[in-house]
């Protein structure tokens, strides 16, 4: 398959692009914010190359030169990737613990922690508080990420599944789902009785491995073969299923995530990732 490096940033025309004049490239095509340029399928973008783009806040990428609309099924991460916030951290500001559990999840986050161990120290710190507070945060604090809408409005447009899979909660995964009308979600369920959280978990949890199985499973159903998938997140338990997709994606993500990714976006917004794409 032919290949191609991308660049994306909001001026291109702005920006200084003579380092590429040294590089193998075919000549480039232009579309919203972004260059194509043809590239043999072995090219390697040389380090000083790439921390040139980098230094000008430009998001750059070698993918393999796919058109959107082949893309068969799209998976995210929820927390910090298709919303801004991490709604654990804002569930315990309900009862004065938000520093203490945000702690915990940049450590998870960063892969220094077992992830459902982590995810049940800090569910468990929730306990006896009121469910109401759940609400408030879907409604006063959760923000999209900038491209979103845009991004499932693009995937509506070209009839590419996208799927919804968080080691949050599914409180926030139906009521986007609700509300942006993507195919599937999956998350973990909190336990509430009596209008009140337990501070347990019900059922498996979705954690990384889940991540990824859940995306092999879709892919199978789909009839979707792994290299036209693509899946994106932030942290250290999104690495699977960035691995085992076509197109792993890093948004605004932790080091060791970006490290298994295929392309990272460090500067601009998901609506980037319909324009990884042609």
């Amino acid at each position: 398959m032919p290949h191609a490096l991308i660049l994306q940033h909001t001026d291109l025309k702005q920006c200084d692009l003579s380092i590429l004049d040294q590089l193998p490239l075919g000549k480039p095509t232009e579309c919203r914010h972004s260059l194509r340029f043809p590239v043999a399928a072995d090219f390697t973008l040389p380090q000083s190359v790439a921390d040139k783009l980098a230094q000008q806040q430009i998001d750059f990428a070698v993918l393999p030169d796919l058109a959107f609309a082949d893309l068969g099924l799209i998976v995210s991460d929820m927390d910090s990737t298709l919303i801004t916030i991490e709604c654990v951290d804002e569930i315990a500001a309900g009862v004065g613990l938000k520093n203490q559990v945000a702690e915990i999840t940049e450590r998870s986050m960063r892969g220094e922690l077992d992830f459902e161990q982590s995810l049940r120290q800090r569910v468990a710190l929730l306990a006896g508080l009121n469910e109401n507070v759940l609400q408030q945060v879907y409604d006063q604090v959760l923000q999209l990420s900038p491209g979103a809408e845009f991004l499932l409005a693009k995937c509506h447009a070209h009839n590419v599944p996208f799927m919804l899979v968080s080691g949050g909660f599914t409180f926030f995964t139906e009521r986007l789902q609700q509300q942006l009308g993507f195919a599937y979600q999956y998350a973990n369920i909190l336990d509430i009785q009596n209008g009140k959280l337990t501070g347990n978990l019900l059922g498996g949890i979705i954690d990384a491995q889940a991540k990824a199985r859940l995306l092999r499973q879709h892919a199978e159903q789909l009839g979707i073969p792994m290299e036209r998938t693509l899946a994106m997140g932030d942290g250290a338990n999104d690495i699977p299923m960035i691995e085992a997709a076509g197109f792993g994606i890093a948004y605004r993500a932790k080091p060791k995530t970006q490290s298994h990714a295929d392309a990272c976006i460090n500067f601009g917004g998901l609506e980037r990732i319909r324009y990884w794409f042609r």
